[in-house]
């Protein structure tokens, strides 16, 4: 599980308008702004027969479930205590597709409840990178379906929306989401020091990358 789930606080988004296709430099954008706010956020398969779909409405108990399993709690910081903030946060998620800001899946059996959230924090279309998020459930842990969804989450970003780099950063204190980015095909480029804050203070994090070109 990665640390940086994003958090849907605050006020409404507004999708983008009119952006510039270029930057004041005169170096165009990676991605032109409305790739994402123009299209619905697609429904993504996977070989073994799971399925990344957008959050529902009724998966808010998925959300509030997820906020009181503690390796959750502990490397995403999430908290979510009532079904009403669970909807709040799945509706923050559709805003922040449409403003092109993240890009947040459900995995989840076909037609089925909710297991796990994966996709993309901190989406920079004008410069082309994003960083990877997710957290399974305990019973969808160990079967290597997060490792498969975070080729086909990759694959999409780099392939369909076109960003040219991907993140995928983790605690030091967290192997698990070491082997993951091994085996989903990111690059170990070192360490942060005393990158982010959790409960029991600062962590230093491994940063992993994936950018166009990658085999």
């Amino acid at each position: 599980m990665t640390t940086n789930s994003p958090q849907p606080t605050g006020a409404p988004i507004a999708a983008p308008t009119a952006a510039p296709t270029s930057a004041p430099t005169g170096i165009p954008a990676v991605v032109p702004a409305g790739r994402m706010a123009l299209h619905s956020q697609p429904v993504l398969n996977l070989p073994s027969g799971w399925a990344l779909r957008p959050w529902r409405p009724t998966d808010a108990d998925v959300l509030v479930a997820a906020s009181q399993d503690p390796a959750i709690r502990q490397w995403n910081r999430l908290l979510v205590e009532t079904a009403e903030a669970a909807r709040q946060r799945i509706e923050r998620m559709h805003q922040r597709w449409r403003a092109e800001l993240s890009a947040i899946w459900a995995l989840a059996q076909p037609d089925g409840e909710a297991v796990g959230l994966i996709g993309w924090g901190d989406i920079d279309l004008r410069g082309g990178s994003a960083e990877i998020v997710y957290w399974l459930l305990p019973a969808a842990r160990g079967g290597g379906v997060v490792t498969e969804a975070t080729r086909r989450v990759s694959r999409w970003a780099l392939d369909d929306l076109g960003l040219h780099r991907l993140r995928l950063c983790h605690s030091v204190a967290n192997p698990a989401s070491c082997r993951v980015a091994t085996k989903a095909g990111f690059s170990f480029e070192g360490t942060m020091r005393s990158a982010l804050l959790h409960a029991d203070g600062w962590h230093d994090e491994h940063l992993h990358a994936l950018v166009q070109g990658d085999v």
